[in-house]
């Protein structure tokens, strides 16, 4: 349903202009970013738990087709740019080591941040906002955003452990 906003708008503007492989790759993120959700929430009884996953992925939907549309550094041609997807990539293997549990995630998600950090100081120091310009409020703003997101869902999935940890002395 959400691919159709572009496709309707390509009737009346000339500003989205989008090709056959550009809804395939968001049809793929779409369909991946809902089917992780589903897998993740079934696992989770724990309501916090669910929305941790939502925050998170969601942050990693919109990293990925952020970079994909325009980029982050400059254009969205800009090599630098492919830095990011390592943020990903560390929010999979955290994920994966810490076996999906609330304790694993949150330690995943400030992985993820602090990899969008790292990379925020490698443009600033290295100068790759100068070509294409990007200024250094807009690295560190939007940057800041995504920690601030990872760090929020981590922060969640904290509360999801103290949380299956009281459910469990009750038991």
């Amino acid at each position: 349903m959400l691919l159709l906003i572009p496709l309707v708008a390509m009737q009346f503007t000339n500003e989205v202009n989008w090709t056959l492989p550009d809804f395939v790759v968001a049809g793929v993120l779409l369909f991946g970013t809902g089917f992780s959700y589903k897998l993740l929430s079934m696992k989770a009884s724990n309501t916090i738990y669910r929305f941790a996953a939502g925050l998170a992925l969601a942050t990693g939907l919109f990293l990925i087709w952020a970079n994909f549309a325009v980029g982050i550094i400059g254009s969205e041609n800009n090599p630098v740019n492919q830095l990011y997807f390592g943020v990903i990539l560390v929010g999979i293997v955290g994920a994966s080591v810490g076996r999906f549990r609330s304790q694993g995630m949150a330690y995943a998600m400030f992985g993820m941040a602090l990899a969008q950090l790292f990379i925020a100081l490698i443009v600033l120091i290295g100068g790759y906002y100068q070509s294409p310009p990007s200024s250094v409020a807009e690295i560190l703003g939007l940057n800041g955003f995504f920690v601030t997101l990872f760090i929020g869902s981590a922060l969640l999935f904290l509360k999801a452990a103290r949380c299956e940890v009281h459910e469990n002395e009750d038991q």
